[in-house]
């Protein structure tokens, strides 16, 4: 998609309605060919109807589909263009990485760490999960946070696993997810269950914000859309760190954390 129609997408989707955002989601997720079939293909795998997706098209200040689909095309053109005219270098994009790492850092306040780190803390049991990209952040957030305290793990990923897990989530519990383009069905699918028995959400998401939004008690919302698989590592990572250091000031983990060394030195010995 053209940066003009992203840049675009991106000021008024936080205030679309529901059907506008399914068919903003499908045109992102599939670019630039969910945009070039007909109008009423693209209405039908958003699973709406045409007038929705043509009033999305009019909201983004073209007068028709046709014109929408020509400045798409025109957007794609130019990318490839500068992609074979000028192919970015190691500066430009170790510069663009530290960019989105700035504004990642920003858009996350301190009212958010803390509330989100108060439930990490305080939680009966913490279960993380993640996508394709981001379970590396998942993996990383169980790892460092079970040093601090105990019940703290990553989701299995088989169903039947994910099931037996459910028999026993109560109220007390929180899910930590995080969910980036393409959202997954099966965190989804998940979330929506354990929220029915009562479980918390704290969800990290992008930009276009997982349909999983509307659950979340406490939401963090990357400021921007990545541009590769680079950008939701870095950005998911750093995220994860600063609710490492938070969830730090909320427990007390020195006696925790000297008893862990003890029992790895006593696990090493020979």
């Amino acid at each position: 998609m053209s940066s003009d129609v992203a840049a675009r997408l991106g000021e008024i989707y936080a205030d679309l309605p529901q059907g506008e955002r399914a068919i903003a989601r499908v045109l992102l997720d599939d670019y630039p060919y969910a945009a070039l079939g007909s109008l009423r293909t693209l209405a039908d795998r958003a699973g709406v109807s045409p007038p929705t997706a043509s009033r999305l098209v009019g909201r983004l200040g073209f007068a028709g589909f046709a014109e929408f689909q020509e400045a798409v095309r025109t957007g794609a053109r130019s990318r490839l263009r500068a992609f074979v005219d000028e192919p970015s270098d190691v500066e430009s994009a170790a510069g663009q990485l530290r960019t989105a790492l700035d504004e990642c850092l920003a858009a996350v306040t301190g009212a958010q760490l803390s509330a989100a780190a108060t439930r990490i803390a305080q939680a009966g049991s913490v279960w993380a999960v993640g996508g394709r990209l981001s379970e590396l952040a998942a993996e990383y957030l169980v790892r460092q946070v079970a040093s601090l305290r105990p019940g703290v793990r990553h989701l299995p990923g088989s169903i039947p696993e994910r099931a037996r897990v459910l028999l026993d989530v109560t109220g007390a519990d929180l899910l930590v997810a995080y969910d980036f383009r393409r959202y997954s069905e099966q965190t989804a699918r998940f979330v929506t269950a354990a929220r029915d028995r009562g479980a918390r959400l704290l969800l990290i998401t992008d930009a276009w914000e997982s349909p999983l939004a509307e659950y979340a008690d406490v939401l963090i919302r990357l400021p921007r859309e990545a541009a590769g698989p680079i950008d939701p590592m870095m950005l998911s990572i750093a995220v994860t760190e600063l609710l490492l250091v938070a969830v730090a000031g909320h427990l007390d983990p020195e006696q925790r954390l000297a008893s862990l060394e003890e029992l790895t030195q006593t696990l090493s010995r020979s």
